[in-house]
């Protein structure tokens, strides 16, 4: 992809996403800074890109590689790759200006936000219009909650179970599946919404 084709394709946004959150989980590994002891950025550095890579990854293989799928690369949706990355920039982000132990709510409102993000990213890939409404907040909503039960078991086997968090772990946990499922619920509605129209919009022009 030329330079300039790759600037109007929108494949600058998630690629940006990317290398900033790389050089911040960089930083946090190699670098001895205090807030960052005990929190598993070694195992974020290597587990973060590849997760991020995940949606791009799955998309190629099941429709760039389609004979009657997009023919460039430039026609790959770079807006929902973009949202299924932002979560973790915000994460290392919110770590990296300490963010989690110096404002309350921040927790919290990651998980909300985070989840919305990301499901909302991963609904713009997997749904397409004309879906029931219920129906498709139910499964967006539904993968959000699965979601936040795999990673809630990932932030335990890696850093909760050795660390010093353990006594507030089981109320923390619900807290952050329940907000989690919450923000994807929102997803849901979202992309229910949107696919709706562009049902409508394709109905209209036919």
């Amino acid at each position: 992809m030329t330079s300039p084709e790759f600037r109007r394709s929108g494949a600058w946004l998630p690629a940006l996403v990317l290398a900033a959150t790389i050089a911040q989980l960089a930083v946090a590994t190699f670098v001895p800074i205090d807030r960052f002891e005990g929190k598993a950025f070694g195992a974020r550095l290597i587990a973060y890109p590849l997760m991020m890579l995940v949606a791009p990854a799955l998309w190629w293989w099941v429709v760039g590689r389609r004979p009657s799928g997009p023919g460039r690369p430039a026609d790959a949706p770079f807006g929902a790759f973009a949202l299924v990355m932002l979560p973790f920039l915000i994460d290392v982000t919110g770590n990296s200006l300490d963010l989690y132990d110096s404002i309350e709510w921040w927790d919290d409102a990651n998980h909300f936000v985070n989840w919305f993000l990301l499901l909302t990213g991963i609904g713009l890939l997997v749904v397409r219009p004309g879906r029931p409404v219920l129906e498709t907040v139910l499964f967006v909503g539904g993968l959000g909650a699965v979601l936040a039960i795999g990673w809630e078991l990932g932030e335990y086997w890696t850093f909760i179970r050795h660390g010093t968090e353990l006594d507030t772990a089981y109320t923390d946990t619900l807290g952050d599946e329940t907000l989690g499922t919450l923000g994807a619920l929102l997803a849901g509605v979202v992309v229910a919404r949107g696919a709706r129209a562009r049902s409508r919009s394709g109905t209209s022009d036919r």
